[in-house]
């Protein structure tokens, strides 16, 4: 056999043997992904969205018809009990009024006219009763004398009745006549503006709004429990919120009630929710509220809350990832993977406290700053997204 056969016969048997090598080389070893045993807080809630609303809201109301004359008030202003908010014209009023103090003098003038003529009457009926006694005038002189005393008496009572009359006419003619004038029946902020300048109002079969008036110092959170957590939750928990525009600042509470029924109980259903009897496969939710402070004013109407319920937590305490809990053993204790110094992982038992299913509390098995096992990490495979990281 010439050499450069030998040659070639060489070359062939090495690049068979290096594609054979290449063939039966196994896969990477998997590489674990791990999570180290924090210290961190920890806490168990429910959560729900909620809707937040002034502690107290007021429609200020007209009780008197007329044009409104001006208002004194702007959207969002500040406003003490008793201060002026809107007048309306008050010329009816003034006339009602002033009809109503004249009538009240007329009727003093009768009652003045009235008791002079009982008094005239009881001269005449001492002056008959003297003269019958001495038997210088007939009785039915005296018996004439004697019916006029009483009809005198009695107009006086009706005069004193109708005075009466007229006196209410005239208290309610002015209570009128301050209707015109609405005042402010408590200390807030003006939310709504709903009547405007020049416009007519009409009092006589309903008050119409004039503005709406709000107690913001003090909001009133209501967020809907579903009813699959609504058997965890009980007024006096611990109850915080963010907004929309700052998901980062809590606002804490304490949860004052949680409604007996569904809101759609409102319904005319017969006194059934519209929930009951299977049929219907709309989620139930319950009214929970509660109250926060607002001293700057920042929380507003009708802002969405994100609503926690803390039904559980803890401070400082060692925490790990829930992923990294294997089997739970009769004992509630359950089975984790530490990596040990050489990088392997050892099966361990440690008993867990508050379990929120994304971390989970750990009261004994680990210490702080071990690492334990959250998944296998392999490599994708080849291509462009060779460098990729599958868990599992």
């Amino acid at each position: 056999m010439s050499k450069s056969r030998w040659v070639g016969l060489v070359l062939v048997v090495v690049v068979l043997a290096y594609a054979g090598l290449r063939s039966t080389r196994s896969a990477p070893p998997p590489r674990l992904a791990t999570s180290p045993v924090e210290i961190a807080d920890i806490e168990d809630t429910v959560i729900a969205t909620g809707t937040l609303e002034s502690s107290l809201l007021v429609s200020v109301g007209a009780q008197a018809s007329g044009q409104i004359k001006s208002l004194k008030v702007q959207l969002g202003q500040q406003v003490k009990a008793g201060d002026l908010i809107a007048e309306i014209d008050s010329t009816t009023q003034q006339n009602t009024l002033r009809n109503a103090e004249a009538a009240i003098a007329s009727n003093r003038a009768q009652r003045a006219v009235q008791q002079a003529n009982l008094k005239l009457a009881e001269l005449t009926w001492k002056r008959q009763k003297a003269l019958l006694t001495e038997d210088a005038t007939t009785r039915a002189e005296f018996e004439r004398a004697e019916a006029t005393l009483e009809t005198s008496r009695a107009q006086i009572e009706a005069a004193d009745a109708q005075l009466a009359q007229v006196q209410s006419s005239l208290d309610t003619a002015r209570a009128n006549l301050g209707y015109t004038q609405i005042v402010a029946p408590m200390s807030g902020t003006i939310v709504a503006i709903v009547a405007r300048e020049g416009q007519t109002v009409n009092a006589v079969q309903s008050s119409p709004t004039i503005v709406k008036l709000a107690k913001l110092d003090t909001v009133t959170v209501t967020a809907g429990i579903s009813e699959a957590d609504v058997i965890r939750v009980k007024a006096g928990q611990t109850v915080y919120f963010t907004t929309l525009g700052d998901t980062h600042k809590r606002y804490y509470g304490k949860l004052r009630s949680i409604a007996p029924a569904p809101a759609s109980i409102e319904q005319d259903t017969g006194g059934r929710s519209s929930n009951a009897g299977g049929g219907s496969n709309q989620a139930v939710y319950y009214n929970a509220i509660f109250e926060v402070p607002n001293p700057t004013g920042e929380l507003r109407i009708a802002m969405t809350a994100q609503v926690f319920v803390v039904l559980n937590e803890a401070k400082q305490v060692l925490t790990i990832p829930t992923a990294a809990l294997g089997d739970q053993a009769a004992d509630d204790s359950y089975t984790v993977r530490v990596v040990d110094a050489q990088g392997q992982p050892q099966p361990r038992r440690v008993t867990v406290g508050i379990n929120n299913n994304v971390n989970a509390q750990v009261t004994a098995g680990l210490k702080a700053g071990e690492r334990v096992v959250v998944g296998e990490a392999a490599a994708a495979g080849s291509g462009p997204n060779n460098n990729a990281v599958i868990f599992r």
